[in-house]
């Protein structure tokens, strides 16, 4: 005989789907739940993958694969352009806009091709385990945002490392993550690097997730993000006189792309959204 509880879970599982289509809301927390779920599952996982050859920074090749399904899952597709500068076997210093913490998933979904890449992220990321742990055996270098020396000092220790090895440096030189339509000001340590080492800048551009995501009104829809790669930016010949022009240039770059890519996917979304509700009320209709 059914008992009632397993009547009202059967309940539940009815209704889980009506409300995923239903309310925003749901949808909203039901993906982000999937994709920390997602994330904290595979660093599980592959732990014990990465201790076979910790702070190799080809393990994150294998964690894209892992984790490049909950994108589908969630609803993202993420469009690369670019690929020729970004797949070359040389060391570059890649600076890149930051938005959301989706752009994990965006890093992961690309790294197959930059190869051999690690990460720059603030040291409080290490201590959210498993996942922290897991990047921390991928290769990841943790800094302490609160001191500037501490930071510029460990970025300076690995330059030799970066070239010998043919490794690409990713930092967010915005410094922390704001889905605001805008490329903000940028921190200087991804330039004073870059130009101490002599390595060049690699500009890469996320297109804005606003069409398809907004915290504020909790909506998570389907969406594309457009991933740039611009041709790299010398450094030969420079000094640390020169940082703020080529930041300023790099940023000026960033931002073009950035207005460009991001009307191209408002439109599709707006194009697609259109389409949809065309279909449904002829539905309706019929």
């Amino acid at each position: 005989m059914t008992s009632y509880f397993q009547l009202i879970i059967l309940a539940l599982l009815l209704l889980l789907p009506i409300l995923y289509e239903s309310s925003a809301a749901f949808r909203y927390y039901t993906k982000f739940f999937v994709y920390g779920l997602g994330i904290t599952i595979n660093s599980i996982i592959l732990i014990p993958v990465f201790l076979c050859r910790p702070w190799n920074v080809r393990n994150l090749k294998i964690g894209g694969l892992f984790c490049r399904p909950i994108s589908k899952i969630i609803g993202i597709k993420w469009t690369l352009r670019g690929e020729e500068y970004m797949s070359q076997d040389k060391p570059f210093v890649i600076v890149a806009n930051h938005q959301t913490s989706l752009d994990i998933l965006g890093m992961l979904d690309i790294w197959d091709v930059m190869d051999k890449c690690t990460v720059v992220a603030k040291r409080e990321l290490f201590y959210a385990w498993p996942f922290g742990l897991s990047a921390w055996l991928g290769g990841l270098i943790y800094i302490n945002r609160n001191s500037s020396d501490k930071s510029r000092m460990i970025l300076n220790s690995v330059g030799d490392y970066l070239k010998k090895d043919r490794v690409k440096l990713w930092i967010f030189p915005e410094g922390t993550r704001r889905n605001t339509n805008d490329i903000h000001a940028f921190k200087k340590g991804a330039f004073h690097i870059a130009i101490s080492e002599q390595l060049p800048i690699l500009p890469v551009i996320f297109s804005s997730y606003t069409h398809f995501l907004d915290s504020k009104r909790k909506v998570f829809d389907n969406g594309e993000v457009i991933i740039t790669t611009l041709p790299p930016i010398s450094t030969v010949g420079m000094t640390t006189k020169d940082i703020d022009g080529l930041m300023e240039k790099t940023k000026a770059l960033m931002k073009n792309v950035y207005l460009e890519t991001t009307a191209e996917v408002n439109a599709k979304f707006m194009k697609s959204k259109i389409s949809g509700m065309g279909k449904k009320d002829e539905k309706a209709t019929n």
